[in-house]
């Protein structure tokens, strides 16, 4: 029998739509591949109700809770009066705790993986487990880069939770035996705040399902005959999300449409801020949440990726090149790729660059050739497969020493403090 393995997520880990549910979703078929998962996690977004069941069939057990934002957003309103992050009591649950409590006893679970830094909480205070917490990103930085763009109050509010939330994450830090981010970038950050524990500070970087996102499948253009559709994809409720696609459709498609006026832009994805929907006119197309990104990246004449606020790997942007198709990005979305700027897809920051790089693409050989580049470079440096197996190896250092104990008792205790460093 496979052994056990918990696995906390604070959200669903199904249906992959949008980007910390890509990596999360990938990271349990691939453990699910290899242990018996017990999953502890929350549903925060009703959509994905129906899809709890195919998440728990993946798993040998599974704890979902519903979360109500509304009051779970009360809550956060106390940790700013009693000094905590406000990211802490949104994923804190009494019941997951006890769930967590009794799994581990019943189960005997030696290994644990929180996924983001609130749901390490649940795993600070266990020793007795092998404990790797995959950060993604270093969330306090986040904070601290809203706080450098919004105006006061809420760049005072970002800056203290900035504070408060990288307090926690050093603490995490110093308890686990591992802290997993998605590119060296942000490894480093958390290296240079604990110094101590830069040997257990690691970079896994994301995949793409090749397969799926494939230039290779049949898909109907969603776009009108002749334009020259550019797109976005992404959650719209999310604020890095909004101001990209509100600079790039008010600053960068004007200048774009004065040299092609069949340029059209598309906001690709679910839940749309009213910001967002109030750029749509005759140049700028809102579709909301479809049922596929697929066709719209297919037939797009070019993606774009115009974040000014991006950490990790943008998943957007691994689809669009998986999917051969000739992207432009902001330098803060490139520094986390291996891919070449120039060769496999544009990198620009100002405003005139940035539309001179999107017309550029326009031209169909110039954007034909970029896409088929940028599907190579997937194939070679983002298969999931490959990078995740880095979780094989922080996970491996417990089974080794139980083998050890079962062979030789006598050495079995100094095997398991070697591997608890």
């Amino acid at each position: 029998m496979a052994d056990a393995l918990l696995y906390l997520v604070h959200r669903l880990p199904y249906p992959p739509t949008k980007g910390d549910k890509v990596r999360s979703h990938h990271l349990l078929l691939h453990l699910a591949k290899r242990y018996r998962v017990f999953l502890g996690t929350f549903v925060d977004d009703p959509a994905d109700l129906p899809y709890v069941e195919e998440a728990r069939s993946l798993c040998a057990e599974a704890h979902v809770e519903s979360i109500d934002r509304v009051s779970r957003r009360w809550r956060g309103l106390g940790a700013l009066l009693s000094g905590e992050s406000v990211a802490l009591p949104y994923f804190r649950s009494a019941a997951l705790a006890d769930w967590v409590r009794e799994v581990v006893e019943r189960e005997r679970i030696e290994r644990a993986i929180a996924f983001s830094s609130p749901m390490a909480q649940y795993l600070v205070d266990r020793p007795d487990i092998r404990s790797i917490v995959d950060f993604v990103d270093l969330d306090s930085a986040k904070w601290a880069d809203y706080a450098a763009r919004r105006p006061w109050p809420m760049s005072a509010l970002y800056a203290l939770e900035a504070r408060r939330l990288s307090a926690f994450e050093r603490r995490v830090a110093g308890r686990v035996h591992a802290s997993v981010f998605v590119t060296a970038e942000e490894a480093a950050l958390l290296r240079a705040a604990v110094p101590h524990c830069a040997d257990r500070i690691v970079a896994i970087e994301n995949g793409v399902n090749g397969d799926y996102y494939s230039p290779a499948g049949e898909f109907a253009s969603p776009f009108e005959p002749g334009e020259h559709a550019i797109v976005f994809t992404g959650a719209m409720d999310y604020w890095p999300n909004i101001d990209a696609v509100t600079w790039f459709a008010r600053e960068v498609l004007p200048r774009v449409r004065q040299r092609d006026a069949s340029a059209r832009f598309y906001i690709v994805g679910m839940n749309p801020d009213r910001s967002v929907r109030a750029l749509q006119d005759g140049g700028v197309r809102v579709t909301g949440r479809v049922p596929d990104v697929r066709p719209y990246l297919r037939h797009a004449q070019a993606v774009v990726a115009p974040l000014r606020v991006a950490r990790g790997i943008q998943n957007k942007v691994l689809e669009a090149m998986a999917m051969a198709r000739p992207t432009v990005v902001t330098s803060g979305v490139a520094r986390a790729l291996s891919a070449r700027p120039g060769i496999e897809f544009e990198v620009a920051d100002e405003t005139a660059d940035f539309a001179d790089r999107v017309v550029a693409l326009m031209d169909h050989a110039a954007g034909e050739a970029m896409g088929r580049r940028a599907r190579a470079r997937v194939e070679t440096d983002y298969i999931w497969s490959a990078n995740l197996a880095g979780f094989d190896a922080l996970l491996r250092p417990a089974v080794a020493a139980r083998h050890e104990a079962a062979a030789d008792p006598v050495s079995a205790p100094q095997a398991m403090a070697a591997n608890a460093r």
